[in-house]
């Protein structure tokens, strides 16, 4: 029967494997709801993050969905994971199908099949689910019995490579979105169903926010280039761009408010509270700040009271504040001593992710250590050279970093974390050695301000990939071999010094799988066979340095793409022109292509652009085109009054807004 367990069939399974317990589902917070919740009309999500589950349990984005959608009376919502290859060799062996880990439920008994890309690298995973859930494999192929295959998440900003796989894909925030899905899906269940698949996907598209590759026609121009991506005119109403979703109200959406605790380790023991969204710092690398605009802070009592909410539901010792750029908030101060006044007689600890070197400052770090923790310090400078920094649009100088670290080692810490990319546009060798010299200062700096000789710094390099969307989506990329080359010289330059090399820990990726990235982030609906051939051919958890293979990636992508003429270089180691119609252009993430264009050109001439949340707007189109508008603080709110924990209520300040 639809909706029927498959645990018994799946449970004498589970001794076979490697941890099995990732599969047993009961985690604190899960839920599972009665096939039949809300009627014959009820709307049924299956949500996956494309990964294992000690990777996508603690998934932030897919909690929140998760939550979102159980509080709706007419929608149930289930998890899914990818399951490991001895699990997987299992299941086809007995005929299991893929299964949620609430309700072991079937995949193909749902209406709705979410995937959520945060990277490229887990297309290969979807279509393991899909052939194991009984899905066809291409959109085409799928009929009324299918559930409908839709992608969200970063990655879903250029849907083309696996367009072939999907049947929507949705843009931008998803919280708004999949209501408004779910809402689309009840209407069509109300109406009796008419027109079928097609008929339910043609609704979808009409929205304007919703993407269905199968309405969409590509051309291409004699030297494979993309001549016209436009809506099939045989399905009226169907837009020529979609828009992405945008939340402007993040106190509205105060998610998760039961954050799941896994049963199984998970690679963040944590609680986690978005404190904003978006960043208009300008790194022109990256991806995640520019289709994110604009910056919405949450409030400082949104934030309180998610940190109370969850800690409470959870259990959990330690918050991380998360956001792209989280000691941008312009209250951190404020939140950060109001949640260690709360906290500090608890064993709960404060932790923000990767921090800006010039927004990072001691009172700061002083107020996420107050209880006694004090784990390694984690900056992002990006570049080794000042001048591949100006062409990325980080503007830290190395006065900064220096003085940052001196402050930081001076202050009690002994281990600092550096991470920088390789292969910028631009860069040259002598770019990536400055990294070394810069490491090197580091070590020497921190060794004078605390009088103590063990001091550490690691730097960790990652390559890197231009993505859609950034000033960079028409910079070639660095190949693998070159790449590799410019890392050992870097090794080398560090090992060489005997006095400071062995203070200097050196982690790195190498060039291949950031060429299988660039790939998948930047290709078109050609891309889509390469998957599928890679898939065929034995390919997952691409992400994984122990499961993936270059080489197998490398040979399907040359024979599967000769037929057209092009090849792997042709969509990574290729500049492109302004004119170039790129397979996303079609996907509105409201920057303008010309501002786009006009920043990468200042990349080129080094010229550095300021954060538009302190100057006059830069015109990259998002706020006017989307309706938006930056939200930033001060608010003139407190945390207080508040009751310690463990303690007695503390006495009302007067907010400081220095």
């Amino acid at each position: 029967m639809p909706g029927e367990s498959i645990f018994p069939t799946l449970e004498p399974l589970l001794e076979q494997v490697s941890k099995p317990i990732q599969y047993v589902g009961g985690e604190l917070n899960s839920t599972v709801k009665d096939w039949t919740v809300g009627g014959d009309h009820t709307v049924r999500w299956a949500l996956m993050y494309p990964d294992a589950y000690e990777v996508g349990v603690p998934n932030q984005g897919s909690m929140i969905l998760y939550e979102v959608l159980n509080e709706r009376p007419d929608a149930l919502a289930e998890r899914t994971y990818s399951v490991w290859p001895d699990m997987e060799a299992l299941m086809r062996a007995h005929a299991v199908p893929q299964f949620t880990v609430d309700g072991h439920r079937a995949l193909g008994d749902f209406d709705l099949f979410g995937l959520s890309f945060s990277t490229e690298l887990g297309y290969t995973n979807m279509l393991t689910a899909l052939d194991l859930g009984g899905i066809p494999l291409h959109a085409i192929d799928r009929d009324d019995t299918h559930p409908v295959v839709i992608a969200g998440g970063h990655a879903a900003f250029n849907p083309e490579t696996i367009a072939d796989f999907i049947d929507a894909a949705i843009v931008g925030d998803g919280e708004e979105a999949v209501l408004m899905v779910t809402d689309v899906v009840a209407a069509w269940k109300r109406d009796g169903m008419p027109g079928g698949r097609v008929e339910l996907l043609l609704r979808l598209a009409r929205t304007g926010s919703v993407y269905v590759p199968r309405f969409y026609d590509v051309s291409y121009l004699p030297d494979g280039r993309i001549q016209r991506i436009a809506p099939n005119p045989a399905y009226p109403g169907v837009p020529w761009r979609v828009a992405k979703h945008t939340v402007m109200d993040l106190d509205a959406w105060p998610y998760p408010k039961q954050p799941l605790v896994p049963l199984a380790e998970s690679v963040h023991e944590r609680m986690s509270v978005e404190i904003f969204r978006g960043c208009t710092r300008g790194c022109r690398f990256c991806q995640a700040g520019m289709i994110t605009r604009p910056v919405r802070e949450r409030s400082i009592t949104g934030i309180g009271e998610m940190v109370q909410r969850g800690l409470a539901a959870t259990g959990f010792e330690e918050v991380g504040l998360l956001s792209l750029s989280s000691a941008d908030h312009t209250e951190i101060g404020e939140v950060t001593k109001g949640l260690a006044d709360r906290y500090e007689s608890s064993k709960v600890g404060l932790s923000l992710p990767s921090t800006r070197v010039d927004a990072f400052n001691i009172d700061l770090a002083n107020e996420l250590t107050r209880n006694g923790r004090r784990s390694g310090l984690t900056f992002a400078p990006e570049g080794g050279s000042e001048r591949i920094r100006k062409v990325i649009n980080k503007m830290v100088t190395e006065d900064d970093l220096i003085n940052t670290v001196a402050a930081a080692y001076g202050a009690g810490w002994r281990q600092v974390k550096l991470y920088f990319m390789c292969g910028l546009p631009t860069e040259t060798d002598e770019d990536v050695l400055q990294i070394a010299e810069l490491a090197k200062k580091v070590i020497e700096t921190g060794r004078k301000v605390s009088g103590r000789n063990d001091i550490r710094c690691t730097v960790s390099i990652g390559g890197f990939v231009p993505k859609a969307h950034t000033p960079f989506q028409w910079a070639p990329q660095l190949g693998a071999q070159e790449t590799d080359e410019r890392l050992a010289k870097l090794r080398d330059a560090i090992r060489s010094d005997r006095r400071l090399g062995s203070s200097i820990g050196f982690r790195y990726h190498d060039g291949k799988p950031g060429i299988v990235e660039g790939l998948l982030s930047r290709g078109d609906r050609r891309v889509g066979r390469v998957i599928e051939a890679v898939w065929r051919d034995g390919g997952r958890f691409d992400g994984w340095s122990e499961h993936f293979s270059y080489e197998r990636w490398m040979e399907c992508a040359a024979r599967e793409l000769a037929p057209f003429g092009i090849d792997v270089d042709w969509y990574t180691t290729r500049g492109r022109e302004e004119s170039e119609v790129l397979p996303w252009d079609h996907i509105d993430s409201g920057l303008d292509k010309e501002w786009l264009w006009q920043d990468w050109l200042d990349a080129i001439d080094e010229v550095e652009v300021d954060d538009c949340r302190w100057t006059p707007c830069f015109d990259c189109g998002v706020c006017p085109q989307l309706g938006t508008e930056i939200q930033v603080g001060p608010t003139g709110k407190t945390l207080l009054p508040i009751t310690v924990v463990g303690g007695s209520p503390l006495r009302e300040r007067t907010p400081s807004h220095a």
